[in-house]
């Protein structure tokens, strides 16, 4: 299929790698002349504008910072640019509600629409094992489906517009409250002797096993390939696990739901990001739980 991939960062870059490996025709571009420059030395044709590039494309996939960036791009020419039919796909971490009124705006000028936000970090996209949780009609999630699944492992159907990145907030919240406690728990066991090996050993065999502890656990030594073992470079920057609560807290305040954990690690997680957890991954957010800072 002819694909337009705007967003080439370190998640988009691999995942357009992906598509084209798969056999697709990708035209690429970014806002960032350096990301354009990394794409187009990793063999991917560049457009001059975003407009240019959605402009023969079938499917147009958007991987963009914030809800502001992608309302601005569907306004300001992208949708208009598409020939009619045009499958968008919205992979963007963005608001619920964003995502709703991409999806109106779409629908509007003929297109077909699906949010389709993903988890997996950027090693999951570089190896093509990605979980995309996916907002939209039946339709248009059936059309979606084959891309996807050239660049993820896990495609799952959440419901209607929005859903995806209903499931993307919620799965967040819990990632970002479950890596502050395995970190308070590992500081815990260094306080009373505990070595982190057989803290592990007990905890990934037992209850207290997650994602947090066994993948990315936040002390060097028992997941050789951990973020830890490599002083914290993301991985998942902390700034956008603050980003993801934050979109969280405000899920939560529009619904009026008691999240007492969600709010507390939204907070945390702002003040991690306000220093230099703003560009280390998010489970380092270890050391500011040994020096009190949270």
């Amino acid at each position: 299929m002819r694909i337009a991939f705007l967003g080439l960062g370190h998640m988009g870059l691999p995942m357009a790698h992906n598509l084209i490996a798969a056999g697709h025709e990708v035209t690429g571009f970014d806002v960032m002349p350096q990301a354009r420059d990394a794409a187009a030395a990793d063999g991917i044709p560049i457009a001059a504008t975003g407009a240019d590039a959605a402009a023969s494309a079938e499917v147009v996939i958007t991987m963009f910072p914030a809800g502001a960036h992608v309302l601005s791009a569907y306004r300001e020419g992208l949708l208009a640019a598409a020939p009619t039919g045009t499958l968008f796909i919205e992979s963007s971490t963005i608001a619920v509600a964003d995502a709703q009124e991409a999806h109106a705006l779409a629908i509007a000028a003929g297109h077909r629409q699906v949010d389709a936000p993903v988890s997996g970090g950027v090693v999951g996209a570089e190896n093509a094992t990605l979980a995309f949780m996916v907002g939209g009609s039946d339709d248009d999630f059936a059309a979606a489906q084959p891309v996807l699944e050239r660049m993820g492992r896990r495609i799952v159907h959440c419901g209607g517009p929005g859903l995806g990145q209903a499931a993307k907030v919620c799965n967040n919240m819990i990632l970002g409250v479950s890596q502050i406690v395995v970190g308070e728990a590992f500081v815990l066991a260094e306080r009373l002797g505990l070595s982190h090996e057989a803290l592990y050993e007990v905890a990934s065999n037992a209850s207290g096993q997650c994602w947090a502890l066994s993948t990315n656990c936040p002390v060097p030594g028992p997941v050789p390939t951990s973020p830890a073992n490599r002083d914290y470079q993301p991985g998942f920057a902390g700034a956008l696990m603050a980003k993801d609560l934050g979109l969280a807290l405000e899920a939560i305040e529009q619904t009026g739901t008691d999240a007492r954990l969600g709010r507390l690690a939204q907070e945390i997680y702002a003040a991690y990001a306000a220093g230099d957890g703003a560009t280390r991954d998010f489970s380092g957010i270890i050391a500011d739980i040994r020096d009190g800072a949270v």
